[in-house]
């Protein structure tokens, strides 16, 4: 499933509308099992994202809750992510595109957080993410110094997993599709959920020790082994 953000005029601004529209799309994901894998990307050439709608966030139409509300259920969602990073990123677009798994940026793009040049005091769930996902010394540079990064910096701090030239971005995003869709889904679910959990300081042994059990008893770990000896691919139905 392909979401994009289609508002090149205004940067793929969020409107409070476009937070609705997400939800839905990230609760159709949740609900088709069909669904392997989530890409979010930004319309045209020039920007990603560039967060909330200032204009709606002043009017209240807008709230730091709502975006939040949003970046959490994708952060969570328990299906492989990535944001197709088809240019800058600004404000909370960046918090989006680090909500995804995995984030293909292309050359000659930036990112810039200018909370504190707005006198914006980020949340802390965002805030958490930015130093699980990061480190404390880049979340300081780009939360605290509001410091630009340039895609080669976006690349060697690890906010971007690949960094491409414009014209190879579609078929690298499409062999990660493709390469994701193949594996298998439940295992790959559960491993998700245990990254996501441990990367937020959480420690639910018991029950990821069932999710390892599961996958054991799971048909598709006897077909994922049965095809490696057989020397073929397998034929992954996700139970």
């Amino acid at each position: 499933m392909t979401v994009t953000l289609d508002r090149p005029q205004r940067h793929n601004a969020l409107h409070a509308v476009d937070i609705d529209v997400l939800h839905e799309a990230i609760t159709s994901c949740e609900e088709d099992p069909a669904v392997r894998v989530l890409v979010l990307t930004g319309a045209g050439s020039r920007t990603f994202c560039s967060g909330a709608a200032l204009s709606e966030m002043e009017s209240g139409e807008m709230s730091g809750g709502m975006f939040d509300s949003l970046t959490d259920r994708l952060s969570s969602l328990d299906r492989p992510t990535i944001a197709r990073v088809n240019g800058s990123l600004y404000g909370g677009g960046v918090e989006l595109a680090l909500c995804c798994d995995f984030r293909i940026g292309v050359t000659g793009s930036r990112l810039r957080v200018p909370a504190a040049e707005l006198g914006v005091c980020y949340p802390p769930g965002g805030v958490r993410r930015y130093v699980a996902r990061l480190g404390v010394t880049v979340a300081s540079r780009v939360l605290l110094a509001a410091e630009e990064l340039e895609a080669s910096e976006m690349h060697s701090t690890g906010f971007l997993t690949h960094l491409v030239e414009p014209a190879e971005l579609d078929i690298t995003v499409d062999a990660l599709v493709e390469r994701l869709s193949a594996l298998a889904p439940l295992a790959v679910r559960n491993m998700k959920r245990m990254i996501v959990g441990m990367a937020d300081g959480q420690a639910h042994l018991g029950e990821w020790a069932k999710m390892v059990d599961e996958c054991a008893a799971s048909s598709d770990q006897r077909e994922g082994l049965r095809a490696w000896h057989e020397g073929r691919a397998p034929d992954f139905r996700g139970s």
